[in-house]
């Protein structure tokens, strides 16, 4: 073979070795797993959704809170029907975006909730762990999917991933991934 393709196939063998810890460590935050739970509730026409991140609150995580960045958690929701022999469709989909602003001088969390673009919960907290909570955590029977026509007795499921930022990188990677996904199937029954 020659050089250029060695090189080649080392490089393709590298890069699927290191993708594979990158996902390995996405999927475990620092002390214990990492999990994205997905609770789906159809009902009246409706897709309700639930979730939450099981991340704990690290001291890196909090120092960088603490200093006033922002931080921003995007979860992409999305409603797909699962299929045998093709690709699985994306009937809707959503994005949630929580914002975390600490405020040194008044030393009081500022966390806003806005689901495709439109601010539906803001609030300001003096405690930590309300602040983190709202960030991973208070995502109950949320109604993304209206007026969805769900076919009786057929297959569906609700991916969510989660991506955070500001990200902590010593490169530029040339793609995104997810920092974490969750997934629910459900069968619709009238």
């Amino acid at each position: 073979m020659s050089r250029r393709v060695l090189l080649l196939l080392s490089l393709l063998v590298f890069s699927g070795m290191f993708a594979g810890t990158l996902s390995a460590q996405s999927s475990q935050g620092g002390s214990g797993l990492q999990t994205l739970e997905v609770v789906p509730l159809p009902r009246d026409g409706e897709v309700l959704v639930s979730f939450k991140l099981n991340e704990t609150l690290t001291d890196e995580i909090r120092t960088a809170i603490q200093s006033g960045l922002v931080i921003k958690f995007v979860y992409k929701v999305d409603l797909r029907r699962s299929s045998a022999i093709w690709l699985d469709r994306t009937l809707k989909s959503a994005s949630v975006m929580v914002t975390l602003r600490y405020d040194t001088l008044t030393r009081q969390y500022h966390v806003a909730r806005s689901v495709d673009g439109r601010t539906e919960w803001a609030d300001v907290t003096a405690q930590e762990d309300v602040a983190w909570r709202a960030l991973t955590k208070d995502f109950a029977r949320l109604s993304l999917f209206r007026n969805v026509p769900l076919e009786t007795n057929a297959e569906y499921y609700v991916r969510v991933s989660a991506n955070a930022s500001p990200r902590n990188a010593s490169f530029i990677w040339p793609w995104a991934g997810d920092d974490a996904v969750g997934l629910a199937k459900f069968t619709f029954i009238r």
